[in-house]
């Protein structure tokens, strides 16, 4: 699985089955690389983005929001005045799936603009 940051943003994440694995550590391990800034935390990765105020935070979570509206996979958004952190999972799965990795690099990619 050789993927890229900007193959992985591309992606549209797809329906998960509670029959669906979880991603095996290889597999989290190759995709993690992929990522800036993102931590793997068991079953979860996280991310914190810092602005310089409170507008331009809120408007990166509405950006968020509607990432995750359209692939209709949401993370766990946590908001500060000048910060945020984003934290992924798939519930349905107890686990990793490449869904995660989706949202974050199209959240990464949102965040260079």
């Amino acid at each position: 699985m050789d993927t890229t940051i900007d193959d992985l943003a591309t992606k549209q994440c797809k329906p998960c089955e509670g029959a669906m694995p979880p991603l095996s550590q290889e597999e989290i391990t190759q995709l993690m690389r992929q990522l800036d800034g993102w931590n793997y935390l068991g079953k979860t990765i996280r991310k914190e983005f810092s602005f310089k105020n409170y507008y331009q935070t809120m408007a990166f979570v509405n950006a968020v929001a509607w990432i995750s509206h359209r692939e209709d996979h949401h993370p766990d958004i946590t908001v500060g005045y000048n910060k945020c952190q984003v934290e992924y999972t798939t519930h349905a799965i107890g686990g990793l799936s490449e869904n995660d990795f989706i949202c974050a690099a199209k959240i990464d990619t949102l965040f260079q603009i």
